[in-house]
């Protein structure tokens, strides 16, 4: 969004619907990254949405996306700390999602591969995962990725590069061909 269209929004509702059309598949996306179930996901996005609606328009619409990673990511915690405990993905549910694209076969042998990384990334620190699934599921920046956790670039760069060091010494060769 450029500097023009930016100045247009001048209420809460106009940045909650701008917010809504940019953010909401990339956010679900990050909550569901953190809480591991999708209709808990939702509703943590949902939640940030309501958050928003009750900002001052002029004080959040300039950092916008940062604003709305820091809230989704601190809301998700949040339901978390509460139920203090994680659900595992239902990778079963995510397979049985239909696809026009590669034949069962080819799909099943991609998730098995997607499975073992994800289980090796779970080997990472919590940091590095998180910095991880921000940059390569969300496209975040290295700002973004520092505005949404507090750490600094030079930290967010560090924990990226150790990171995927790590998961390239971990992860077999026979897995990422």
């Amino acid at each position: 969004m450029d500097s023009h269209e930016l100045a247009m929004i001048t209420t809460p509702e106009q940045l909650v619907e701008h917010a809504l059309s940019q953010y909401e598949s990339p956010l679900i996306g990050y909550a569901i990254g953190i809480v591991h179930d999708h209709d808990r996901a939702r509703d943590v996005v949902q939640d940030t949405f309501i958050r928003l609606y009750q900002q001052d328009v002029e004080k959040v619409k300039e950092g916008l996306k940062s604003w709305l990673f820091t809230v989704c990511r601190n809301r998700a915690l949040d339901v978390l700390r509460k139920e203090k405990r994680m659900i595992s993905v239902d990778d079963e549910a995510f397979s049985r999602e239909e696809s026009s694209e590669p034949g069962p076969d080819t799909r099943i042998d991609q998730q098995e591969r997607v499975n073992q990384v994800m289980q090796y990334l779970g080997q990472l620190s919590e940091n590095q995962q998180q910095v991880i699934r921000m940059k390569y599921e969300q496209g975040l920046s290295y700002q973004e990725i520092s505005e949404a956790t507090g750490l600094t670039t030079g930290n967010v760069g560090f924990l990226l590069h150790k990171g995927l060091k790590k998961l390239k010494e971990l992860v077999p060769s026979d897995i990422l061909n």
